[in-house]
């Protein structure tokens, strides 16, 4: 008996929505598994390891690091220095500026410059005259002043990103 031409074409009709059916179905279920995908990877980006890390600072874009250097003057200190040996009142007037990674920090310092001055004066104050009247000294306290501003303003915030400190003025009386 001969397939009558009629039967092939019914035939042909049937198996191709099956065969389209599963091919749809599978095309589904990759999009909806590339769409988990993604939302699992940024979730993770978002939220990191766990809720108990402090923020992560933003890295700073190269550019602002190649570009010129960005300063915060801060204004002028006088504070009564530790009495020395002799038991003689002396003071410190100084005035210095921060050397910052760029305009954000500028803002971010400017913003809490109240916290900056205190933790100075509180730094400054307990300093006797011979500590910082010679060179090593003056490094010494720069470095001293650079850990004082680079402390996160906020519980668990981020750091300040504070390269240096140039002395415009410092006077010991």
């Amino acid at each position: 008996m001969k397939a009558n031409p009629k039967m092939k074409a019914d035939a042909k009709a049937d198996a191709a929505p099956a065969g389209g059916k599963k091919k749809l179905l599978i095309i589904i279920i990759a999009g909806v598994l590339v769409l988990l995908g993604g939302g699992g990877a940024a979730w993770f980006f978002m939220h990191g390891k766990s809720g108990d890390e402090a923020p992560a600072k933003p890295k700073h874009k190269e550019a602002s690091k190649s570009g010129p250097p960005v300063f915060v003057p801060i204004e002028p200190f006088t504070v009564n220095l530790q009495p020395g040996e002799d038991g003689a009142d002396q003071y410190l007037q100084l005035s210095f500026t921060l050397q910052v990674s760029g305009l954000e920090e500028v803002e971010v310092i400017k913003n809490n410059m109240p916290k900056v001055r205190s933790r100075m004066l509180l730094l400054l104050s307990g300093k006797h005259a011979n500590e910082i009247n010679t060179p090593e000294g003056k490094k010494q306290l720069s470095d001293e002043i650079i850990e004082q501003a680079r402390k996160p303003f906020e519980e668990r915030g981020a750091q300040q990103d504070v390269s240096d400190v140039l002395y415009t003025s410092f006077i010991i009386q």
